[in-house]
């Protein structure tokens, strides 16, 4: 894959309340749920990978080491952005941060793979969904 080390891509997103921690289940905590912020920081990173992507091939994430740093209320926008650190064959290691509208709300690291042969890696995961 032709990707350089320093590319970088940068994704945003408004808080609506289904994600919330209130909506995780932490009842009253309107403010953005760690786990969307980790999709968010995921989601990041592929879009530094998906237009160099073969056809037919994918990424999955393997790692996310997150800091959650401040909270970000309803309304607020958060911009992740995904800087490609290093690279070893199929492997893709990740800085990632995000902000809101008035400060860093996160950072980390994220580790993504190549899947060569995105159908043939659904067709053994799906192997393992029980047989009605």
């Amino acid at each position: 894959m032709d990707v350089q080390l320093g590319a970088t891509a940068e994704v945003e997103m408004t808080v609506t309340p289904d994600r919330t921690a209130d909506a995780m289940g932490n009842k009253g905590v309107m403010v953005l749920a760690t786990p969307f912020l980790i999709g968010l920081l995921e989601n990041t990173a592929i879009a530094v990978l998906q237009p160099h992507l073969p056809a037919g091939a994918g990424s999955v994430g393997t790692m996310v080491e997150m800091r959650h740093l401040a909270a970000t209320p309803v309304g607020m926008k958060v911009r992740a952005k995904a800087t490609l650190l290093e690279t070893d064959g199929r492997r893709f290691v990740f800085e990632v941060e995000a902000h809101d509208e008035v400060e860093k709300v996160a950072e980390g690291k994220h580790v993504r793979y190549i899947v060569p042969d995105l159908p043939n890696f659904m067709s053994r995961a799906m192997k393992k969904t029980p047989k009605a």
